[in-house]
């Protein structure tokens, strides 16, 4: 029985409507209601980064009930659930599980109302508005996939529930609390990230760069304070952050071959405390973008260059020169790998559709999933784009020239049942393609 299943599976590839993906949807169909009802509590129950007691600790309850080999608190509130099925590759399955210090507006059943206090002390609203309560609901019914076809798959399987993707710590945490040395180093680790753009059940790829490299800048500018009513007894950093604020726009555009994405962009100004002072500091706050580590030092060393040559230029001694502060650690870029990409595309397309997958385009946002493919043994990753939104609001919004409400928006609204189904398909299909059975195919 075991053998002709698995003959299935494999027939899978070139037929997608064999008896084994009938077999899948149907298991899918059965699964939902419990993926719905954890869909609903997690999104209605968001904490933010370095705070996930409460859902790191639903996703191990999870994966517990399911058999896995459960590990909790790595690198913080991070979760490992380990299957072992025989000898074969070890892939690793990763979801990442805070949410965002904002308030949801989408008027939702389920919303969230929800507050908490962000790591600065405040109080906030928190929601899932980056979609990463879909990401576990997937997680929870791969899991439950893998497990349930086991015949199908040889190998290792971590399933990862990583904390701290917003503020990008988490992954770091994870690695510096020795992931890849307490547990299997993996052969290949997988990812998903939901997409507003794209109607739910469609699934987007892209081989190469995905998403950019991320890192926060503070620049700190000083001067000479006075009164605003005699400028020039003094030296204005204000008007001096503004000079080097213009300047900056000048690095993309001649620093930095067009053919190399990047971005900067001072992102908040702070200096000063009453109208009629001059102060004598100002401190601007920057994101910076890019897709290689030359690109990100050319950027970099252009801001302090240009911001030093602005202050002397003002008259400033070399002892207030600007200082700088940038965020460690930074957020590498994610490079999708070529044939784990392709490979990944071929399994969606013979068992999804061809008209359900579609290429897209890089972005610059920014996502610390790549930080498991860059360890002391570099590992192929992929990540792939999963359909959130309601394919008739989508068509609606193309016609009417609406505004679709994107990742971060308190409006974002994924459509679930289709977004989860998809995703729990796509991710369970590509992993046991990954750790397919090459003892049962010589059979």
């Amino acid at each position: 029985m075991r053998v002709s299943l698995f003959c299935l599976f494999l027939l899978i590839i070139i037929f997608p409507m064999s008896g084994f993906s009938q077999s899948v949807d149907n298991f899918i169909d059965k699964i939902y209601p419990e993926l719905d009802v954890l869909y609903k509590e997690l999104h209605q129950n968001p904490e933010l980064s370095l705070q996930e007691k409460e859902t790191s600790a639903r996703i191990a309850k999870e994966l517990k009930s399911m058999g896995y080999q459960v590990t909790e608190n790595i690198g913080g509130y991070g979760v490992v659930g380990i299957l072992e099925n025989g000898a074969g590759p070890v892939l690793l399955i990763r979801t990442d599980m805070d949410a965002l210090p904002m308030e949801e507006k989408t008027g939702l059943p389920y919303a969230s109302t929800k507050k908490g206090i962000s790591n600065d002390g405040k109080e906030t609203f928190i929601t899932h508005s980056c979609g990463h309560d879909i990401h576990m609901s997937v997680f929870v019914g791969t899991a439950k996939m893998m497990v349930e076809y086991k015949h199908a798959w040889r190998g290792t399987l971590l399933m990862v529930g990583q904390p701290a993707e917003e503020n990008g710590m988490g992954a770091w945490n994870m690695m510096n609390d020795g992931l890849y040395e307490r547990f299997a180093h993996p052969d290949y680790a997988i990812a998903l990230h939901d997409d507003p753009f794209l109607p739910a059940g469609m699934l987007g790829y892209k081989s190469g760069p995905l998403m950019a490299g991320v890192d926060m800048m503070n620049v700190t500018v000083y001067g000479e304070g006075a009164h605003g009513a005699a400028p020039h007894k003094g030296i204005d950093p204000i008007v001096l952050s503004a000079q080097m604020i213009q300047a900056y726009q000048t690095i993309v555009s001649r620093r930095i071959a067009p053919t190399d994405p990047a971005v900067i962009t001072v992102g908040s100004i702070h200096g000063g405390t009453v109208h009629n002072i001059i102060p004598d500091e100002v401190v601007m706050q920057l994101t910076l973008r890019s897709y290689s580590p030359e690109v990100r030092e050319e950027m970099v060393s252009s801001i302090k260059r240009i911001s030093e040559q602005y202050a002397r230029a003002a008259g400033l001694s070399e002892d207030k020169m600007p200082t700088y502060w940038i965020r460690h650690p930074h957020t590498p870029a994610l490079i999708n790998d070529d044939e784990l990409t392709r490979q990944m595309v071929d399994i969606f397309k013979n068992n999804i559709g061809s008209d359900k997958v579609k290429e897209v385009q890089a972005q610059m946002i920014g996502e610390d999933f790549s930080r498991f493919g860059m360890q002391e043994r570099n590992i192929p990753i992929t990540m792939f784009y999963l359909g959130a939104s309601d394919p008739e609001f989508l068509e609606k919004a193309k016609k009417e020239g609406l505004d679709i409400p994107g990742l971060h928006s308190p409006y974002f609204a994924p459509l679930p049942e289709p977004t989860i189904k998809t995703g729990v398909k796509a991710m369970s299909l590509f992993a046991m393609d990954i750790l397919k059975n090459v003892e049962m195919m010589k059979k």
